[in-house]
């Protein structure tokens, strides 16, 4: 209830001896020991009283209606269990996994043959060269080379430094 240890336990007995004193300590452990008695009989009664408050009003039964509905091992399971047959079943699962064998070894067959004839038909690397034209490659043009600049000459009229730059920063 506490989460008390032992540890804990003999630390408040200890300091219950020096506060009360040897002579009252066993008489106060008796009015605990009551009182904690009291308490635990009082929280019965009282889980008792809601309990059968519960089962009055039928919230018991309802609990019961949502438990049934939301226990995913029995939902659905009831009849799964009345119609299930051990041993029905493999035999038409097994002929139908053994016609899907036959129908993927047939396919893989018939893919490999078909690998086979392309690779039979296609032309080798020396078809390929004799069927390539005989050229020369383009000669590569030799550099240009590169262009001389020039020195970036002076304005053609002196900046007049009291012109404004713009038209918009004259004043009236």
């Amino acid at each position: 209830m506490f989460d008390l240890g032992w540890s804990e336990l003999l630390l408040i007995g200890v300091v219950a001896l020096i506060v009360v004193g040897p002579k009252d300590l066993p008489g106060m452990f008796r009015e605990i020991g009551r009182f904690t008695g009291k308490a635990k009989a009082m929280a019965r009664e009282f889980s008792r009283a809601m309990e059968d408050a519960a089962d009055e009003s039928g919230v018991r039964d309802i609990q019961k209606t949502i438990k049934a509905a939301a226990d995913p091992k029995g939902f659905g399971t009831d009849a799964l269990k009345k119609n299930f047959k051990p041993g029905e079943g493999r035999e038409t699962l097994s002929q139908e996994r053994a016609e899907n064998r036959s129908k993927i070894e047939q396919a893989t067959a018939q893919a490999a043959t078909d690998r086979q004839a392309r690779e039979t038909m296609a032309p080798t690397d020396e078809e390929l060269a004799d069927l390539e034209p005989d050229f020369e490659p383009e000669p590569t043009p030799a550099p240009r080379p590169a262009a001389k600049s020039e020195p970036i000459s002076a304005p053609a009229e002196p900046l007049d430094e009291t012109a404004p730059a713009r038209k918009d920063d004259t004043t009236p």
